[in-house]
């Protein structure tokens, strides 16, 4: 029977350029292993807020701190998502993991996608995920240099000052419990602890490059809301058609399809 723990604990590889890659990992021990992409801005943090509905379905979550987030070294200046696959296959290696699904959230879309690269991985997932060519008012901030670096540090330092239902307010108008509301205010928090950076590399690449021919050819799906302002539905509605792909806009539970990553 699966554990039911809402705990999760941080753990870290060294890659073989010798960045550091940290990452949490939490849910059911021994269920099967999904890779957790977090958003933009985001941290392994994120992991507090999947790892209970892990448990419940029997899945072992893995949630990394993407290259200059957290605790992760920052990577050299030419990286982007589509280096992905050969860092993810590093932590995969280093926790023995086989087989695993892939699960990307708002701006950790293109990063799953890129995962797919790695054999291991059986299928992906994408949460209101962005899906580049973007067009939106982070990546136009980021076409400034420092612009977004700048707007990031004062969301931090009015965050650092208020209660973690002002960090919620700029993700969504809705309530949410005092726990969600916690892990959303700790997550954003982490992420920008080395700065804004990552984001800001992050969202000029997005709006700059495009997922291409280069995309995996895996079995996908995408769970996406009708009214998201900071990632339209248009773009993700185009690319799973494109792909093949099944999209879900009503909610259900994004990790139904683990099983099928034995």
């Amino acid at each position: 029977m699966a554990s039911h723990s809402t705990e999760f604990s941080t753990d870290a590889c060294t890659l073989s350029d010798r960045r550091t890659l940290s990452y949490a990992t939490g849910g059911d021990p021994d269920g099967r292993p999904v890779v957790v992409h977090h958003g933009t801005p985001g941290s392994r943090l994120f992991g507090a807020l999947v790892a209970a509905p892990a448990a419940e379905v029997g899945v072992r979550v893995l949630v990394p701190d993407r290259p200059g987030y957290g605790r992760s070294s920052p990577p050299a200046a030419e990286w982007s998502w589509r280096d992905w696959a050969a860092d993810l296959g590093e932590l995969l290696d280093a926790e023995s993991v086989d087989r695993a699904g892939i699960l990307g959230f708002s701006g950790g879309g293109p990063f799953a996608l890129a995962a797919g690269g790695d054999d291991r991985v059986a299928r992906v997932g994408l949460m209101s995920s962005v899906v580049p060519p973007t067009e939106n008012s982070l990546a136009t901030l980021a076409s400034v240099p420092f612009a977004l670096r700048v707007v990031f540090r004062l969301s931090k330092a009015f965050a650092s000052v208020s209660v973690p239902d002002a960090v919620v307010s700029q993700y969504t108008d809705r309530s949410v419990s005092d726990a969600v509301a916690d892990a959303v205010a700790a997550d954003f928090h982490e992420a920008l602890d080395r700065g804004a950076r990552a984001v800001e590399r992050e969202n000029r690449t997005f709006a700059s490059a495009s997922f291409g021919p280069d995309t995996p050819d895996l079995p996908l799906r995408a769970w996406h809301g009708t009214a998201d302002e900071n990632a339209p539905l248009s773009p993700v509605r185009s690319f799973v058609r494109e792909t093949d792909g099944t999209l879900l806009d009503r909610r259900r539970a994004a990790l139904e399809w683990a099983d099928d990553t034995e």
